[in-house]
C-alpha cells in the first residue's frame, strides 16, 4: 500500500539522518584528536516502483552509507619533542600493538598511523601512550641500511633506543698538514729529528697515538730537500707501521710541495689521493699527507717546524644525549662527544586506496581487500611524503562545517518525523471511515 511505503520511507529517513548525526557527533568529539580522520555519511535512494505510467508509486526510502576520509590530511602542529612524528604528505608510519611484540612475525598485524607521540619505555622500546610500537629497519654498524623486502614485514622490527647506551667511533681517516723547515736539509744543519704525536681512537674507544718522526737528510754540500718519515703505533707497542722517504720540490712554480714519496716499508702511497694506507692495531687507517705538488699537505718551507692542520674522524666513548628523526625517516643518535650514529630507518607504508583501509582505535588503520596490498617506501620517494619530527598531525574535523551539517541534519530529521506523523494521522482518518 502506498501510504504504508510512505511510513517506511519516513522511518528510513530517520535512520539515515541518525547515522549522519552519529558521524557528526564523532567528528566534533574528535576535533582535538591528533591524527583523527573525519567520518562522513552519504545517502542513496531506493526505488521500488520503476514502471512508467503505473499510476501507483511506492516510496523506497533512503539508505545511508558511512565511510572515513583517510586520505585527507590535517595541518601539522609543532611540538617540543623530537620523537613527535607526523607524515607530511602521503604515507603512514608502520606500528604494531605493544601486546603483539612477543608473537612471531607472521602473527603480528601490521597497523599504520599518520602521527604519534613516541617515547621510550623502561626497556627502551619506542611507543605511544596508547601502546603503539614504532617499527623500522635496523642500520648496520657502519650506518647503512641493508636491503629488506618492501612488500612484507620481514625486515621490520620494534625500534629500541637505550638512553644509557654508550658508543665509540674509531678513527679511519686522518689529514696531516705539517710544515718542515727547509733549512733542516742544508749542508751543515744539525740533522735534528722532529717528533710529532697525533691522537686517534681505537675500535674500543681507547685513545691511541701515531708517533711520527721527521728526520732530515743532511748533504755534504747544497740542499737535499729530503726527509725520512717514520710512523709508529702506540697501540702496537710502538712498532713501526710505515717508513717513507719524502722529497720536496724547490722549483719556483711548486717550491715547498711534495715532489716524490718513496715507500721504504708499510702501506702504499697513492699519488692520486695523497693517502698512505696504514694498518694500525685496530685495522686500516688512511692518512692523507697531500698529493704531489699540493700545498695543503706536507710542505717544506722557511725555517720552522709547524703542524699547521691536523684533522681526523672518530671520537672517544660518549653517552647518548639526543635522538632525532630526519625527513627521510633516518633515526640518528647524538652522543656527548659529538659523535652521531644512524640507528634505524622508518619506512612509509602506502596502499593504492587509502580510503579503503580498515579504521581501528587510536587513529590506526589496517589493510583490507578494498585498500589493496601495502608497499614500504623510503620517505620522500615514490608517492610518499616526508617524516616530520617535532610535529603532530591535527584532526581533519572542520568544526564550523560540522555544525552547519548538524543544523541540516536536524531539519531533515524533523521533516522525516513530520512525514511519520502525517501518515499516522492519515491512517487514523482511514480507521475513522468505519465509524
Amino acid at each position: 500500500m502506498t501510504i504504508s511505503s510512505s511510513l517506511a520511507a519516513g522511518v528510513a529517513g530517520l535512520n539515515a539522518n541518525a547515522t549522519r548525526l552519529a558521524t557528526i557527533a564523532d567528528n566534533i568529539a574528535n576535533s582535538g584528536t591528533y591524527g583523527y580522520k573525519r567520518a562522513a555519511a552519504d545517502f542513496s535512494n531506493m526505488v521500488i516502483t520503476n514502471a512508467r505510467g503505473s499510476g501507483v508509486y511506492s516510496a523506497g526510502g533512503v539508505r545511508a552509507s558511512s565511510f572515513r576520509l583517510i586520505e585527507e590530511r590535517g595541518a601539522l602542529v609543532g611540538t617540543a619533542n623530537s620523537l613527535d612524528l607526523a607524515v607530511a604528505g602521503r604515507g603512514f608510519l608502520p606500528v604494531i600493538p605493544a601486546v603483539s611484540m612477543g608473537n612471531a612475525s607472521g602473527d603480528i598485524p601490521l597497523m599504520m598511523t599518520t602521527t604519534g607521540a613516541f617515547r621510550t619505555d623502561s626497556n627502551g622500546v619506542l611507543k605511544t601512550d596508547s601502546g603503539l610500537v614504532l617499527l623500522g629497519w635496523p642500520a648496520a654498524s657502519d650506518g647503512t641500511i641493508p636491503v629488506f623486502p618492501r612488500d612484507t614485514m620481514g625486515g621490520l622490527e620494534p625500534i629500541v633506543i637505550n638512553s644509557n647506551q654508550t658508543a665509540g667511533d674509531p678513527t679511519t681517516k686522518m689529514n696531516l698538514g705539517v710544515n718542515l723547515p727547509a733549512t733542516g736539509t742544508e749542508a751543515g744543519a744539525t740533522g735534528t729529528a722532529f717528533p710529532l704525536s697525533v691522537e686517534y681512537f681505537g675500535n674500543l674507544g681507547t685513545s691511541e697515538s701515531l708517533d711520527i718522526t721527521f728526520t732530515p737528510t743532511v748533504p755534504a754540500t747544497g740542499t737535499s730537500n729530503e726527509w725520512t718519515m717514520v710512523i709508529r703505533d702506540s697501540a702496537g707497542g710502538g712498532n713501526i707501521i710505515g717508513e717513507y722517504t719524502l722529497t720536496f720540490d724547490d722549483s719556483r712554480a711548486a717550491g715547498g710541495t711534495l715532489a716524490s714519496v718513496t715507500v721504504v716499508s708499510g702501506g702504499a702511497y697513492d699519488s692520486a689521493t695523497g693517502q698512505l694506507a696504514l694498518t694500525v692495531a685496530g685495522g686500516p687507517l688512511n692518512v692523507n699527507i697531500g698529493r704531489l705538488g699540493d700545498p695543503n699537505g706536507l710542505t717544506q718551507l722557511s725555517d720552522g717546524f709547524a703542524p699547521v692542520s691536523i684533522t681526523k674522524d672518530g671520537s672517544p666513548v660518549g653517552n647518548l644525549t639526543s635522538v632525532e628523526v630526519d625527513q627521510n625517516g633516518y633515526i640518528t643518535a647524538t652522543y656527548d662527544t659529538g659523535f652521531t650514529r644512524r640507528l634505524y630507518q622508518i619506512p612509509l607504508v602506502d596502499v593504492p586506496n587509502p580510503n579503503g583501509l580498515l579504521s581501528k582505535n587510536n587513529q590506526t588503520f589496517q589493510v583490507s581487500p578494498e585498500s589493496g596490498s601495502f608497499f614500504l617506501w623510503d620517505a620522500g620517494s615514490g608517492p610518499t611524503g616526508s617524516i616530520e619530527g617535532y610535529a603532530r598531525e591535527g584532526s581533519t574535523t572542520d568544526v564550523a562545517a560540522e555544525l552547519t551539517s548538524l543544523i541540516q541534519t536536524q531539519r531533515a530529521y524533523s521533516s522525516n518525523a513530520k512525514v511519520i506523523q502525517t501518515v499516522d494521522e492519515m491512517l487514523q482518518e482511514t480507521t475513522n471511515i468505519k465509524r
